[in-house]
């Protein structure tokens, strides 16, 4: 699999595949020679050949939704609501979509992100992090009526999020229509991920559209896990908390035979694979040949930040099926991904990696 530094070469050759090693030294800031390396181990790694960077036909990945910037604030201590509580204030790149995307880019996937962002600091902010990262943000929709999407919540001191306000508006810019021009590219991903941040005639045309490209999708939360049920019968694999799958069904998700009987619907409807995440109590499954509770040790690390544990979650489960994994292997390395993602404040850990995670995985297992 590639490295960020490699995931970027790859990504400005794809755009240009004529351009010198200079101009890739000069665009990512380093040395022509260290130019010179990157490109040979991406192409000893397969991804490009032959004179002119000719880019082979690596599998890749769509991710459509949410980007945004994220303003987390954790308290020091037991939260005191109606008051001012000692704490420290992050600020990250965010937003369902573009974290899974991110997730993805780092476990070395070719992921596209297509979202909407401002043409204002925040959106050049978001742009810079997410390229830092690996993701390939060409098909990203700059919209100069609106402010770029962000996320203010406030979690406890173990890191759980307590309440949250999102300014998403501008995710209402990318409907059907500014979709369209990607329509042969999603064609041809080998997997489509959406979150429900999307408006509903993007929902409607995704699914209407791609019948034969695999679509997993998150439900982001209980006010917009609902638009996700008109398109049930097109979605592969859902992602839900318990929360937001009882927003979605209208069902009670807390005890196993509440979680059977709700899962056993969404089949019903038509949906394959669900994952339904439960905090501490680990993550509910349900597929078409088995059924039952997962739940990872939790690794000695401090919780910093939980909000984004759900959007790697889910990058794992979109990695495990590229590979083809069996359930278990891939319940095993959703749930590892998710638990790198908890140590670090920022919504996605710049740390995550396939080392990472196979390190989780076999410490767990060993312990």
């Amino acid at each position: 699999m590639l490295t960020n530094r490699e995931q970027q070469v790859l990504s400005l050759i794809r755009k240009d595949p004529m351009l010198s090693q200079q101009a890739i030294a000069e665009r990512l800031g380093i040395s022509r020679s260290a130019a010179g390396g990157h490109i040979m181990n991406v192409t000893n790694k397969g991804y490009i050949k032959g004179r002119g960077y000719v880019v082979t036909d690596a599998p890749f990945v769509n991710v459509l939704g949410g980007a945004n910037i994220d303003i987390h604030g954790k308290s020091l201590q037991e939260l005191r609501r109606n008051d001012s509580n000692p704490g420290a204030v992050h600020i990250s790149a965010g937003g369902v979509a573009r974290n899974i995307a991110e997730n993805l880019a780092r476990l070395g996937v070719d992921c596209r992100l297509i979202s909407a962002i401002g043409n204002d600091h925040h959106g050049q902010m978001l742009k810079r992090l997410s390229r830092d990262a690996g993701i390939d943000m060409q098909y990203v929709h700059e919209i100069a009526q609106a402010p770029t999407s962000t996320y203010l919540s406030v979690l406890d001191d173990t890191g759980d999020m307590q309440v949250a306000i999102a300014d998403m508006s501008i995710i209402d810019h990318l409907g059907a229509e500014r979709l369209r021009p990607q329509q042969a590219m999603l064609s041809q991903s080998a997997l489509n991920i959406v979150d429900a941040n999307l408006p509903d005639d993007a929902l409607a045309w995704l699914t209407g559209t791609f019948a034969d490209v695999p679509l997993f999708a998150d439900t982001v939360s209980t006010a917009k896990a609902p638009r996700l049920k008109p398109y049930l019968s097109s979605i592969h694999t859902l992602k839900a908390s318990a929360i937001e799958a009882e927003a979605l069904t209208g069902m009670q998700a807390r005890t196993q035979p509440q979680l059977r009987k709700l899962a056993a619907w969404l089949h019903a409807e038509g949906v394959e694979r669900v994952f339904i995440t439960r905090g501490e109590q680990g993550v509910f499954y349900s597929t078409a040949g088995a059924e039952g509770a997962e739940k990872l040790r939790r690794s000695k690390r401090n919780v910093h930040n939980a909000g984004g544990a759900g959007d790697a979650f889910l990058a794992g489960l979109a990695y495990a099926w590229l590979e083809d994994w069996p359930l278990h292997k891939t319940l095993r390395f959703a749930l590892a991904a998710a638990d790198i993602t908890l140590s670090h404040p920022a919504t996605s850990n710049p740390g995550l990696s396939l080392t990472a995670v196979n390190r989780t995985m076999k410490a767990h297992h060993a312990g």
